[in-house]
Parts: C-alpha cells; sequence; structure tokens
C-alpha cells in the first residue's frame, strides 16, 4: 500500500512539474538568406519570454507584473525557436514536429509568408492556435481559416496607407506624385502585395501604373530590372523586398542614376536597421510603413523599455517586424493566462474576443476581427532622415516633415 502510495505521489508530481513549462513553438528564419532578420526576432521573442517568466514593474503589462502566468500557479512560458530557412516546405514540416513531437500549445512565426502560410495550414489541421506577428500578406486571412491570427497590418492594408500619404504630399507640399512602379519579389509576400497595389491604384485619382517588374527570390544581380525601371521614369517606386534584394536595388538605383521622388516599401528589407549600415547615407530619404522607430521611443516610455532589453541582447534598436513578432509572443501567452488553461479551443475563445493591451504600439490595443486579422494598424509612415527612421505620418505622431522628393545622388 505505501509502495502504490509513493506511486501515485510520483505521478502527480510529474504533471504538476509537466503544467509549470507550457511549450509554444515558434518558427523563423535562423538559417538562411534572411538569417540577420530571423536572429533579431528570435532575440526579441526571448525577450518577450523573461518578461512573461519574470517581474517587471515599470513595463505596464499584465504579464510583467508577477513572474510566470498568474492564472496557472505561476507556470512558464517556453518558446521553442525551428528554423524554416526560407523554405516554405521545411516551415510545414517544422510546425508538425513541434505540434507532435515537441507538444506545443500554440505556435508563432514565421515573418515570410511564403512559410507561415503552410505552416498555419498544418496549425489548423490540428486545431492549434497560430499568431503570425509580422507576416503580410493578405491571403494569410483569406483563407477562411478557424485557427490563424495575425498582429501586422496585411499589405492590402498598408497599400491605402501608401496611397494616403502620397496624397498627404501632393495636398501640403505640392509634390508631383503620378507615375507608380511596383517591384516586387517572387513569393508569396511580393506577389500579392503587387497585386494590391494593381487593386489599389484604381480607388486612387491621379495615379498611373507605370512599371511592374517582378524578380526571382535568388536573385543576385538586378541590372536588367533596374534598367526597366529607369526606362519607365517613375515618379513613386513601391517596394515588396526583403533587406539583401533591397540592399542591391539602392545600389544599382545609384549606379543608373535613377531619381524617382519617393520610394515605398512594404514590410521587408526597408525597415530592417541594417539597411542604414549596409548603405549609410544612401539609405536616406527611402520611406516605408514601420510598427516603430527609435524616434519614437522618446514618446513611449513602455516601448523604450521593451528596446532596452532587447538591445542589451541584440546590440541594436528593435524595428517594426520584429516588434510585431514580439507582440505575437506576449498575446499568445496572455490569451493562455487568460483563458486559464492550455486547452486549445479556450485559447481560441479568447483569442477570437479579447481586446489585448499594446502600449508598445501607437495603437495602444490588439484586436482580432473575424477573419483573425488585427483591426488596430500600428504603422507609422517613416523616412530615413540622417540615418535616422523619423515617423512623418499620420502628423500626430510626426517626429519630423517628410522630405518629398529625392536629392541627386551626388549631393547626399
Amino acid at each position: 500500500m505505501k509502495k502504490f502510495f509513493t506511486l501515485v505521489v510520483m505521478f502527480i508530481s510529474i504533471l504538476i512539474f509537466a503544467e509549470d513549462v507550457i511549450k509554444i513553438g515558434a518558427i523563423f528564419p535562423l538559417t538562411g538568406p534572411a538569417a540577420a532578420t530571423g536572429v533579431k526576432i528570435k532575440y526579441a521573442i526571448e525577450v518577450a519570454q523573461e518578461i512573461i517568466n519574470g517581474v517587471y514593474p515599470d513595463i505596464d503589462l499584465d504579464l510583467a507584473k508577477s513572474q510566470g502566468l498568474s492564472n496557472l500557479n505561476g507556470a512558464k512560458i517556453q518558446f521553442i525557436f525551428a528554423d524554416h530557412q526560407a523554405n516554405p516546405e521545411l516551415a510545414m514540416a517544422e510546425a508538425e514536429r513541434l505540434i507532435q513531437n515537441e507538444k506545443v500549445v500554440a505556435l508563432i512565426g514565421c515573418y515570410h509568408s511564403s512559410a507561415t502560410k503552410p505552416a498555419s495550414q498544418i496549425a489548423e489541421k490540428y486545431g492549434i492556435p497560430f499568431v503570425a506577428g509580422s507576416s503580410s500578406s493578405a491571403a494569410l486571412t483569406e483563407r477562411g481559416l478557424k485557427w490563424f491570427f495575425r498582429i501586422a497590418p496585411h499589405d492590402g492594408m498598408e497599400t491605402d496607407f501608401f496611397f494616403l500619404y502620397l496624397n498627404y504630399l501632393k495636398e501640403k507640399y505640392g509634390a508631383n506624385l503620378s507615375r507608380v512602379a511596383v517591384v516586387y519579389i517572387d513569393n508569396e509576400y511580393g506577389v500579392h502585395a503587387s497585386l494590391m497595389v494593381k487593386e489599389k491604384i484604381k480607388k486612387y485619382s491621379g495615379f498611373n501604373l507605370v512599371a511592374d517588374i517582378k524578380y526571382p527570390a535568388n536573385v543576385t544581380n538586378v541590372d536588367i530590372e533596374v534598367q526597366k525601371i529607369r526606362a519607365a521614369k517613375p515618379d513613386v517606386i513601391i517596394h515588396a523586398s526583403y533587406i539583401g534584394d533591397m540592399t542591391m536595388f539602392v545600389k544599382k538605383y545609384k549606379e543608373f542614376n535613377v531619381m524617382p521622388k519617393v520610394v515605398l516599401s512594404f514590410c521587408g528589407g526597408y525597415q530592417d536597421p541594417q539597411f542604414v549600415i549596409n548603405l549609410g547615407k544612401d539609405a536616406n530619404f527611402f520611406s516605408g510603413t514601420n510598427a516603430t522607430t527609435s524616434a519614437l521611443f522618446s514618446k513611449m516610455a513602455i516601448l523604450a523599455r521593451i528596446n532596452q532589453l532587447y538591445k542589451a541582447k541584440s546590440g541594436v534598436d528593435i524595428d517594426g517586424p520584429t516588434l510585431e513578432d514580439f507582440a505575437s509572443a506576449m498575446v499568445i501567452a496572455e490569451a493562455i493566462n487568460i483563458a486559464k488553461s492550455t486547452d486549445p479551443s479556450k485559447i481560441l475563445e479568447i483569442l477570437q474576443t479579447q481586446t489585448f493591451s499594446a502600449p508598445y504600439f501607437v495603437s495602444g490595443k490588439i484586436k482580432f476581427g473575424p477573419d483573425g486579422q488585427n483591426l488596430y494598424s500600428a504603422s507609422v509612415m517613416t523616412q530615413i532622415l540622417d540615418g535616422i527612421y523619423e515617423a512623418v505620418w499620420p502628423e500626430a505622431f510626426q517626429t519630423k516633415e517628410p522630405v518629398p522628393y529625392f536629392p541627386e545622388w551626388n549631393k547626399r
């Protein structure tokens, strides 16, 4: 009898210990062409884990006030990282492995929309919540999935934001902007972004699409593409690119003396601070939507504190896409805590109904619509001025006025 009692106690102890750590899968490009971005996102997820599992009284978030998940006896969150290497098939395989072998209760990821798409299909198959941070393809929330949620504004929302900003430049500064070129990588992210430009441009009078330039995901030379852009003489170039290819394009714009008035970028390469490191003064005057910028830190104390923790790990300031993936980690952990359970259906109900506090975004909150899309866009338009991503629009968040033209390359 004593032996039986001992076994029962051991079994209960094992169950309790198992509940002390809650595993969440985090699938990102930790090696391969986007490794630099993936590693920075990993640092942000690690910061989120430290905030959740520790005590940070100076961060006004419920999960920062006590160690672990207060509604689950202080259970700790552990993010289990997986590397998809910018390969959609590998992302799908890693999602399956994390669910089947690691027994994760939810997934976050995958930065690349082309990787997020198949990975989230696996989550749907198993009935596991999937919260995407920075993947921007509008198609992701057009699939009718029950278990998928996305924090970043999708590329349809970003495209509307672009044209509203261009109209602002025309109205306030008299900018002569009509000829538009779209330049995009040949993958889920780029192709869908280009479709949004072609669709949305019809809504806004005074704009014409003069070039549609697609390039391969494994591009190593963009001479031909840049020559086509130059021949089209666009006033505005809209990019859907990653850091490596965006850097290539800018170098060739300078070499071939391509002189648009405005260059706008979807969530991707431009937003990575490595863009400024790669290009120095040649990065100035490029623009794009961003969930954050270092220029906002002085106005947002909680964001500045999170950045302090992040920079201690990464050596750089947090950027927009990275902050969106940080948010995905915080939101899924908070959903589990509010649900008081790791039961996927209970977590799902919270994701579908709860408004989450997000004082690190200019929007201040996150709430998902029926399609899983966050209803509150955190974006501001940024422009690199003297090496700093300044918030230039809307005016309520402006840290500097925009420069509505490109100076000549040799006069920077």
